[in-house]
């Protein structure tokens, strides 16, 4: 998948006041939208964003990509292939800086939370109520999975308390995601805001993770865009990915196998070897701010460890 790595409803509301007598109303449009009301239609813009979105799933599935079986005897890896595509996802950023003090331009440290990772989904108005059930306990399911996995506290909250936002969002709801990631990460650059806004098209989702100037290896916020416009396994896909990738795994690796973290699309979910991966990213005998050299000896132990092999 493509996507910038590393770089939350915020609604306002415009009241108008009046005493005395009432105006009359001069229009039908009610002055509240109700809840339940449908989105607008798409743009044609959007619609065609669609259809190409669903051609390229049924042609990554119809070359037998985007498994979802996690790997198979085809895809096997030891301890040492473990530890080797650790130090290349966890060490290493896929883009470099994102125009923020964040710990991207720390190539070759391990970067991860500290605190709680407390995710919230929103949803821009051209986002469908069955679409929104359905990403919302995908993230829900997944938020409770990385948390048995890293043994760090990752789970869905509230606006107000989440730290790691994750907007769904079309191409007709610019407005709204500019809104939700300057709120997220305030100090961003124009060109990334508008990287976010406006994404090419083989930008299927993006992630970007950041800490503050005075503990830069440490992440403390987050925000990720996942296009509405994506039938659901590539959406879903994007959730396991950016997520993951939101909590330290920043990079691909065309090595790792079997993995998401691999641009050759061979893979739609979080695999095994994935599953590992994360566990070695928040084992207590690594700490924020290790080189890569430095954790080399350990991780080569945890690998072997997860893989069952002898130290």
């Amino acid at each position: 998948m493509r996507r910038i790595t590393r770089v939350s409803l915020a609604a306002g509301l415009l009241a108008l006041a009046a005493c005395g007598m009432s105006t009359p109303r001069l229009s039908l449009i009610p002055p509240e939208r109700p809840e339940n009301l449908a989105p607008p239609p798409p743009s044609a813009a959007s619609q065609q964003l669609a259809v190409y979105y669903a051609g390229l799933q049924r042609d990554l599935l119809a070359r037998g990509l985007l498994r979802t079986d996690g790997g198979g005897p085809e895809s096997r890896y030891d301890a040492e292939d473990l530890a080797r595509n650790f130090e290349a996802i966890a060490f290493y950023q896929e883009y470099g800086n994102a125009g923020i003090s964040s710990a991207p331009g720390n190539a070759g440290v391990l970067t991860r939370w500290e605190d709680p990772v407390r995710l919230h989904a929103v949803f821009g108005p051209s986002v469908s109520e069955a679409a929104r059930s359905t990403d919302a306990a995908a993230l829900d399911g997944f938020a409770a999975r990385l948390s048995r996995l890293t043994g760090h506290a990752v789970s869905t909250a509230g606006a107000r308390r989440s730290n790691f936002t994750v907007i769904f969002a079309g191409l007709d709801d610019a407005g709204f995601v500019s809104d939700e990631v300057r709120k997220a990460i305030p100090q961003i650059s124009s060109a990334n805001l508008q990287l976010f806004m406006n994404p090419p098209r083989s930008y299927y989702c993006m992630v970007l993770a950041a800490s503050d100037p005075d503990n830069p290896v440490t992440y403390n916020r987050a925000v990720a865009l996942i296009r509405a416009e994506h039938p659901t396994l590539v959406r879903e896909s994007c959730i396991h990915e950016e997520v993951a990738q939101g909590l330290g795994l920043s990079n691909d690796s065309p090595r790792a196998r079997p993995s998401i973290f691999n641009d050759d699309d061979e893979f739609a979910l979080l695999t095994s070897h994935d599953e590992k991966l994360l566990t070695m990213l928040y084992d207590p005998r690594l700490s924020p701010g290790m080189g890569a050299a430095q954790a080399r000896p350990v991780t080569r132990i945890i690998a072997r460890e997860l893989m069952g092999q002898e130290l």
